[in-house]
């Protein structure tokens, strides 16, 4: 499943989520369908470069227990954003 993300730190964030409950660690273990989507969804949203990225953990401000992959882009990603 993919949906848009509540935050707004940049013009596009998606989530893409597995439907079957797994850890964060479980989906980069197999990340199978997930990340095909996740990469489409970002080739399709984002022509002109994305970003794959999941948080593991409190430290890394992991804010759900469901694995997800964030697909992050719509604005130049460099060194300050």
């Amino acid at each position: 499943m993919v949906f848009r993300n509540r935050l707004r730190w940049v013009p596009v964030m998606l989530l893409t989520i597995p439907k079957k409950h797994m850890t964060q660690a479980e989906l980069w273990a197999n990340m199978g369908h997930v990340g095909e989507i996740a990469v489409r969804m970002g080739q399709q949203h984002c022509p002109r470069g994305f970003r794959l990225l999941s948080n593991f953990g409190y430290e890394a401000m992991q804010s759900q227990e469901h694995g997800h992959v964030h697909v992050i882009g719509g604005t130049f990603l460099g060194e300050y954003a």
